[in-house]
């Protein structure tokens, strides 16, 4: 029944679905139906308002009953609030004269058994009492829709959403099926849609109200079940209802969802029952062109007359409906099915011989016929609730060669990374054991039974079988080449290490001032496809391009941010803003032979580089959609509690900076590909977009006095110089520091004097310069590796920063500004995004787990630092290796962090026989 959300009219007594609902029939007799008596006409009065007072005076303390939502055939629907857990709820009464024959004790016994039902597409049961005579019980409170009211909209729905809908339905009804819970009434009206996603409400209702009525429910003229929804076997009083009755019936929900209507109808309820128990329903295929044959098999297979011929489970059904290749029945299956109806119907008992020869004499013409053309089908398949994590800083899935499996970076039990693998014939997605602890990038080999993916600064694989993990060397981005070797970034170009262990070896040659990432391994050994981006991420300054089978120089080819190489010809890419492209390609040339065409909008790019989209050898195509939204900012307490700033401030935000009293915020502000800088008073006070020109203002910081804010802006030109202006924007931005080479991050000495920033004309390195004062900028940390993130202690006289010297990013210690003469490796397993405490007794840092780690430090009369400790685990919360994304208070007890919204959540989109669209949008 519906009566969750708001705008709901009440539904007359027997109107469900549109359709009178049925008596339950006695075994052997035929269905018989009728209005309410006239006494049960009484009763069925609409309640009123001196019912919610009853309700509320009955259920004080406990429920506050604010208005009636709505009424189906067995309960009447309120909104109320749940007092003690402060939440609103949808309030169910049974009607009076089904509880009168049901009876309290044993409709609650019942009912307990829905109560343990956990699935995320099931609407859970929080409660259920009895109280003054009324029987009733609690499910949360949904804002959205119910199936039913879309269909009434809409009438058909695109064949990828209903198909998308039904899968996840099904994986309702086999967690419910395989706790021993049977639904017996699906239909559109029980099936939610909130946010797009379906929940499968009332589970179980029907089975406490049935067992509890013990057949007394012909008394009242109510039954169970909806006449376009019932199996033959409701049909017809068969008390051995199982599985097969809910799968029947999700077979006429999926098929109405694309049809249009039921695939039984009639203009009576007998009419309607008469032919689910002697007719076959119509093709869906036939009915709607664009229905690929694998649905419509499935379909045809749920529907069978005799149970035991329908999918043995909901799963199976589910798997079917993914499974391109699923075929069930032909023509002649369609006699036979309706032969096979035996118990249902007994004139076809002496058609079944004549049906069987039927198929055997078909049976030729289906096997020579020709093999049909593969469909393109898409569906989501996004993990689970408790399985993805909401931000993964990086590439966080790959699929197998067959394109039957997916490998992707989700939660571990302790809140951390682990990787996950799933069939993409199965339901559920499982942890792979070892990889507890970390897991990036992941990419499977050859044969899809072992994985290679990164732990922050080296390369690993593990078996699918079952082993420990095997480190292979210090890296990242692996790519799993049929020559046996593994490819990877290290330093800023792409090695190569065999699969089984060895040496690592060079394979490209560096590109003055970019990195090369994302290898892709060309077939027969002909070379890699090789991302090459800007050392500071700046999409488009991204290039795709080729290196031959000997390695060496890379050519580049194309723009774009991450390239894959499909079996059919084609280089297939991303552009900077989540353009999904497709261009030609000669792979014994190494050459792009024909124009790019857009391929689809709106993929995942991470970090101005990390697309979220792989393929398959065998034609499939798995992409992230949704992408980078809004996020809120929150205070993260040492023990890792949350609390937000300002719940009304929302944005993309980055780089929160605060002010040297914690009472103002500066931070950037995207939109788009501009950034701007705002500062915020704490916590609910006024903000001020403080950067006006340009298009390209970031990483702020705060001048010692915190007056002002300096920030690097593209104001005067493409490079990038620092800029200060007034917090209170009261004058007009003034240049701070002007160089040949391209300017980021910066931070001034607690004395003022000093200016310590960060340059990007080649590696990253850190310099200093005193304005006014100086010449050419003294180096601080300037080395061929990359230096990082630079934070200045208190007392002016330790730098922390963050450096890949050793190929793993770790946080070292010198002292300021004459660097040179001591260093202090200060994390121990990774480490980014240094930041001192005010007071100079802590330094923290993000380690290679996203844990916010704090360590003692001494910093007079010299430096010395104790054992590390974890704080609370940063998973979910915005992390960036070149720049801090969090700042902590004056008395180091709070961090200010960036939460992702719901809205940052990207859905998984797997696309079957995705070549075949390739061919014909991108043909020779």
């Amino acid at each position: 029944m519906v009566g969750y959300y708001e705008g709901l009219k009440a539904q007359p007594h027997l109107a469900c679905d549109s359709t009178p609902r049925t008596r339950r029939a006695l075994p052997g007799s035929r269905p018989s139906y009728g209005l309410p008596t006239r006494a049960s006409s009484r009763i069925l009065v609409l309640m009123s308002q001196d019912a919610i007072t009853r309700l509320n005076a009955t259920l004080e303390g406990r429920y506050r009953i604010e208005r009636k939502l709505g009424e189906g055939g067995m309960a009447t629907v309120y909104l109320a609030n749940d007092v003690k857990h402060e939440r609103k709820v949808a309030l169910k009464v049974l009607k009076p004269e089904l509880a009168a024959v049901v009876g309290a004790e044993r409709f609650l016994a019942e009912i307990k058994t829905t109560a343990n039902l956990q699935h995320p597409h099931i609407l859970p049961l929080f409660d259920s009492g009895d109280a003054d005579s009324f029987l009733f019980y609690v499910m949360p409170y949904v804002d959205g829709e119910t199936l039913r009211d879309r269909l009434r909209r809409e009438r058909q729905l695109p064949v990828d959403e209903a198909v998308g809908i039904a899968t996840k339905a099904a994986g309702a009804l086999q967690a419910a099926h395989e706790r021993g819970v049977i639904h017996r009434d699906i239909k559109p009206a029980n099936i939610l849609l909130s946010k797009g996603e379906p929940l499968v409400s009332d589970f179980g209702i029907a089975l406490a109200v049935s067992a509890g009525g013990e057949g007394r429910l012909t008394e009242t003229g109510l039954s169970l079940g909806t006449p376009h929804y019932m199996s033959p076997e409701q049909a017809t009083g068969d008390a051995s209802v199982g599985p097969a009755t809910d799968i029947w019936a999700l077979g006429c929900v999926l098929y109405e969802m694309l049809v249009g209507e039921p695939p039984y109808t009639g203009s009576t309820p007998q009419a309607v029952l008469g032919k689910i128990i002697t007719a076959d329903a119509a093709s869906a295929t036939e009915a709607r062109r664009s229905v690929p044959p694998h649905v419509d098999a499935a379909i045809r297979k749920a529907l069978e007359k005799v149970p035991a011929d329908r999918f043995r489970s909901a799963g199976e059904l589910a798997r079917a409906l993914a499974d391109a290749a699923f075929r069930y029945g032909t023509v002649a299956g369609a006699v036979a099915s309706a032969a096979a109806q035996g118990a249902w119907n007994r004139w076809a008992t002496g058609f079944a011989a004549l049906a069987a020869l039927l198929a055997l004499g078909l049976a030729w013409s289906v096997l020579d016929s020709p093999r049909a053309e593969p469909v393109v089908a898409r569906f989501d398949v996004t993990p689970a609730e408790g399985q993805r994590l909401p931000l993964v800083p990086g590439v966080e899935f790959d699929l197998s060669p067959d394109g039957s499996r997916i490998v992707f970076v989700g939660a571990a039990l302790d809140g951390g990374l682990q990787l996950w693998q799933r069939s993409v014939a199965e339901l559920q997605a499982v942890r792979i054991p070892g990889t507890e602890g970390g897991g990036l990038a992941p990419v499977l080999s050859p044969d899809g039974q072992t994985v290679a993916y990164q732990v922050p600064g080296e390369i690993r694989t593990i078996s699918l079988r079952g082993g420990p993990p095997v480190t292979l060397a210090s890296g990242g981005n692996p790519a799993w080449g049929r020559d046996g070797m593994i490819y990877f970034a290290r330093g800023d170009i792409i090695h190569r290490v065999p699969a089984t262990g060895g040496e690592p070896e060079a394979v490209t040659s560096p590109t003055e001032g970019r990195q090369h990432r994302y290898p892709d391994v060309l077939p027969d050994g002909r070379g890699l496809l090789v991302s090459v981006l800007a050392l500071v991420p700046e999409p488009a300054e991204s290039r795709i391009a080729v290196v031959g089978p000997e390695g060496g120089e890379v050519r580049e080819i194309l723009t774009g941010t991450m390239a894959r190489y499909a079996a059919t010809g084609h280089v297939v890419y991303t552009t900077a803003d989540g353009t999904l492209m497709a261009a030609r390609f000669d792979v014994r040339r190494l050459e792009v032979t024909g124009p790019s065409v857009a391929l689809l909008e709106g993929v995942v790019v991470k970090n101005g580089s990390a697309s979220t989209f792989a393929l398959s050898e065998s034609g499939a195509l798995l992409y992230g959609t949704g992408g980078r939204g809004a996020s809120e900012l929150v205070w993260v307490s040492r023990a890792g509690e949350v609390k937000p700033v300002d719940p009304a401030w929302k944005d993309d935000f980055a780089f929160p900076a605060l002010s040297p009293d914690g009472t103002r915020l500066a931070v950037t502000i995207r939109a788009g590909s501009s950034r701007d800088v705002w500062v915020k008073q704490l916590d609910r006070g006024p903000s001020l977009r403080l950067t006006l020109d340009g298009n390209q203002n970031d990483l702020p910081t705060w001048t010692p006095d915190g007056g002002s804010v300096t920030f690097y802006s593209d104001v005067a030109g493409p490079s990038w110089d620092l800029w200060t202006k007034r917090a209170d924007a009261s004058a007009q931005a003034v240049l701070s520091l002007d160089l040949d080479e391209a300017l980021m991050e910066s931070l001034w000495s607690p004395d003022g004097e000093w200016l310590v920033h960060v340059v990007t004309g080649g590696d990253p390195n850190i310099t200093a310069i005193r304005p006014g004062v100086d010449g050419p900028p003294v180096p601080l940390a300037a080395t061929a590796s990359r230096e990082l993130a630079p934070t200045l202690s208190p007392n002016g006289r330790w730098l922390a920063y963050t450096s890949n010297e050793t190929d793993e990013y770790q946080v070292y210690v010198v002292p300021f500004p004459e660097t040179a003469a001591a260093k202090w490796v200060v994390s121990t397993d990774g480490g980014a995004e240094p930041l001192w405490s005010r007071d100079g007794r802590e330094l923290f840092y993000r380690n290679a787990q996203l844990d916010m780690v704090a360590v003692p430090v001494e910093i007079e009369p010299t430096f010395s630092a104790g054992p590390a400790s974890v704080l609370f685990s940063s998973v979910g919360y915005r992390a960036f290796l070149n720049h801090r994304q969090y700042d902590v208070t004056p008395d180091g007890e709070r961090f200010i962090m960036l939460r992702p919204l719901g809205n940052e959540e990207t859905e998984w989109i797997l696309v079957q026989n995705f070549f075949e669209e390739l061919e014909q949008l991108v043909p020779e």
